[in-house]
């Protein structure tokens, strides 16, 4: 009687119901949410930024910080690092984040006055455009009478950064001489190597304002790039001529090769006035050199 039966199915184990399974999490290990419902002052945020596998805990922050503000606060990289401890250079790697993911859009536009601001725009869910999310009217494109493009300018030998910096500061300030003379950005890059040739030949950014703003037409001006492209071709000085220092030696007798090209020194910046000089080394041109020997004698 006591012999088991081998062909009996062996008992089912009894399923552990409720709190008492064994692979349930211990509800007093780990994180335990405190929870109360926000009633004012909330923002809903999504778990795939909260918890975004890809992001940075400083990109995470900053989208969550910028989700939460009302429309129109600035949220530029200075703007913030005065908010957060944060330096620049971590904000900025931070926005960049959110950008290349989808959670900002930073485009440039052009407002009335002619200035190009940045213009971003944050996405609670990127790939998803809200249907009461504001949109932007639509620009009016001023189309050039004719649709004809602008002339060319003339182009400097050496068309340095810092030459053509100045180039497009003195364009931008064109329109303090005349109201008529406010240009876009892409006029004023298509008149930049005009203005550098000009610099480029000893010219002083006064002469260079003289030349483009004296005697203009009294109708309105349609084109005034087009006028300043033409002013910059048809009215530009000859070359300064080479000094002591640079003009070429004498042939030498019986020389059949012609002689060397003088050496051409690279644009300097005086340092006493605003020009532009060609020497091998930074310094004075040579006018401030003149006075600067008058004064030693007369001393």
């Amino acid at each position: 009687m006591d012999t088991q039966n081998p062909n009996v199915p062996a008992h089912a184990h009894t399923r552990v119901a409720g709190k008492k399974h064994p692979n349930r999490r211990h509800p007093h290990v780990g994180l335990v949410h405190d929870n109360t419902r926000h009633t004012t002052r909330f923002t809903v945020i999504g778990n795939h930024l909260a918890q975004h596998p890809e992001l940075s805990l400083l990109a995470i922050g900053l989208a969550v910080h910028i989700q939460s503000l009302p429309a129109g606060s600035r949220i530029d990289i200075k703007s913030l690092a005065a908010r957060f401890p944060e330096g620049t250079t971590r904000i900025a790697a931070g926005l960049r984040e959110l950008e290349a993911h989808g959670y900002l859009r930073r485009t440039r536009e052009r407002v009335p006055d002619g200035r190009i601001i940045t213009r971003t725009t944050s996405c609670n869910q990127p790939g998803h455009s809200g249907a009461n999310t504001p949109r932007p009217a639509p620009r009016r494109r001023t189309r050039q009478p004719g649709g004809k493009p602008l002339p060319a300018v003339p182009r400097p030998a050496c068309p340095a950064p810092a030459l053509l910096q100045r180039a497009t500061d003195l364009l931008a300030g064109l329109r303090r001489d005349d109201p008529r003379l406010l240009l876009s950005g892409c006029d004023t890059a298509h008149l930049a190597p005009g203005v550098a040739a000009w610099l480029e030949r000893d010219v002083t950014p006064a002469a260079v304002r003289h030349a483009l703003t004296t005697d203009l037409p009294p109708e309105p001006l349609h084109r005034p790039a087009a006028l300043l492209a033409h002013r910059l071709t048809a009215q530009l000085p000859a070359p300064p001529p080479l000094g002591a220092s640079q003009l070429p030696p004498p042939p030498p007798l019986g020389a059949s090769q012609p002689p060397p090209a003088p050496t051409r020194h690279p644009l300097q910046t005086c340092d006493g006035r605003d020009r532009a000089f060609r020497a091998p080394a930074p310094g004075h041109c040579r006018d401030c050199r003149s006075n600067r020997t008058e004064l030693l004698e007369a001393a």
